[in-house]
C-alpha cells in the first residue's frame, strides 16, 4: 500500500500519482530490445533538451516550487526527474543499471516525471509519505550509516518508521532500491503539474507494457492516486 498523510495532500493538493504493484519480477541486466529502446529514448530526449531549458518543463518548474516550499533548495536537491534529465544533457547518456531500474528511468526521462522503483521486500508494510518529525532512520545508497532528516522535509516511511525517500524524490535509500534479489516492487510516478494526472495514467500505461515485454512472468496491479483516494487503471 501507498498512501498520502492529509498534511501533505493539505499543503500539496495538485499531488496525482500512478502506483502499480508488479509481482513475479525476475531482475536482472537489460535484454537488449529493452537497451535499444532506452538508448533511442535517450537519444530523443536529448535533442528536446537542446532547444528546452530544464527548468522550463511545466513537471520540473513545478517540483522546484514544491521543493522549496517544504524547505528544499531545488538548485541544491533536485528531485529524481530532473537529476536524470541533467545527467544526460551533461553526460550525453544514462547507463544501464539493470532491467527494473533501466524501465524506471526510460519513463522518467519520457515524461519528466519521477519515477519511483521500489523493493518491497526492503520495506516493512505500506509507504506513507508524510512530513519528518527527524526521528527517523535513513540509509543512503552506498553508505553504512544511517542519518536523520530534516524535521519538515517530505519523506517516504515504512511502518517501522524506516525511510525509504528523502525530500520526497531526491534520494532513495539503499535497503528499497531494487537488485537482483528483487521479485516483488512497488512503482510510483509522481507531478504537480496541470496535466499530472494524465501524465502519471499514461506513465503508468508504458511501464505496464514494458514489464510486460521485459519481465515475462510478471503481475501488474495499478492504480492512480490524489488526494481523493485511489482509482484502478
Amino acid at each position: 500500500m501507498f498512501v498520502y498523510d492529509d498534511a501533505v495532500t493539505g499543503r500539496f493538493p495538485a499531488i496525482r500519482a500512478a502506483v502499480i504493484h508488479a509481482t513475479g519480477l525476475a531482475n536482472g541486466p537489460s535484454p537488449a530490445a529493452l537497451l535499444a529502446e532506452y538508448h533511442a529514448e535517450q537519444e530523443a530526449v536529448a535533442k528536446r533538451l537542446a532547444v528546452t531549458a530544464i527548468a522550463d518543463i511545466p513537471s520540473i518548474a513545478a517540483w522546484r516550487r514544491v521543493f522549496t516550499q517544504f524547505g528544499a533548495k531545488p538548485t541544491q536537491y533536485r528531485n529524481a526527474a530532473e537529476a536524470l534529465l541533467r545527467r544526460l544533457g551533461k553526460q550525453g547518456a544514462i547507463p544501464s543499471v539493470n532491467a527494473l531500474t533501466d524501465i524506471g528511468n526510460l519513463v522518467s526521462i519520457r515524461y519528466a516525471m519521477p519515477v519511483a522503483v521500489v523493493d518491497q521486500a526492503g520495506v516493512a508494510g505500506a509507504i506513507t509519505v508524510r512530513f519528518a518529525t527527524g526521528a527517523e532512520s535513513f540509509a543512503d545508497l552506498g553508505s553504512s550509516a544511517s542519518v536523520a532528516p530534516e524535521p519538515g522535509e517530505v519523506i517516504f516511511t515504512d511502518e517501522e518508521n524506516a525511510v525509504c525517500a528523502r525530500r520526497w524524490c531526491w534520494r532513495q535509500s539503499a535497503q528499497s532500491a531494487t537488485g537482483p534479489a528483487t521479485t516483488r516492487a512497488l512503482i510510483v510516478v509522481e507531478g504537480h503539474h496541470d496535466t499530472a494526472a494524465e501524465d502519471a495514467t499514461a506513465a503508468a500505461a508504458d511501464l505496464t507494457r514494458l514489464l510486460a515485454a521485459h519481465q515475462p512472468t510478471v503481475q501488474v496491479i495499478a492504480h492512480q492516486l490524489s488526494p481523493a483516494g485511489l482509482v484502478s487503471l
